[in-house]
């Protein structure tokens, strides 16, 4: 996957309903979801939740059929697995990054930010 995909795509999912959106389709798994069972399941009104399926097809997360007068959206699977796998290719440098998350959670400044 090329940098300006990876770009496009962590900006589509940047929004919190483009997240619930991609979140539902994945959990919805090939069958995919019509626009308004998704409406109805997120409580979006239609016309933004047209907008933001619109922005997840743009960045290649989503993808739409037709099917008799229903449209079915569906998580775009192999796009999800080259995004996983471009953020975590060469993890920690080949280390366990177990051991990489205590390291930094060990110091008194607690540099990673996060309570351990």
């Amino acid at each position: 996957m090329l940098q300006d995909q990876v770009i496009k795509s962590l900006a589509a999912l940047a929004h919190p309903v483009r997240l619930s959106v991609f979140r539902a389709l994945v959990v919805a798994g090939a069958e995919g979801l019509t626009p308004s069972a998704l409406a109805q399941q997120l409580q979006v009104a239609p016309t933004a939740l047209s907008f933001h399926l619109k922005e997840l097809m743009h960045a290649g997360l989503v993808c739409q059929e037709r099917v008799s007068r229903n449209l079915f959206y569906r998580a775009a699977y192999d796009e999800m697995n080259a995004l996983i796998a471009y953020l975590t290719e060469n993890c920690c440098s080949g280390a366990d990054c177990h051991q990489a998350t205590a390291a930094c959670c060990s110091g008194a400044a607690q540099p990673c930010g996060k309570e351990c």
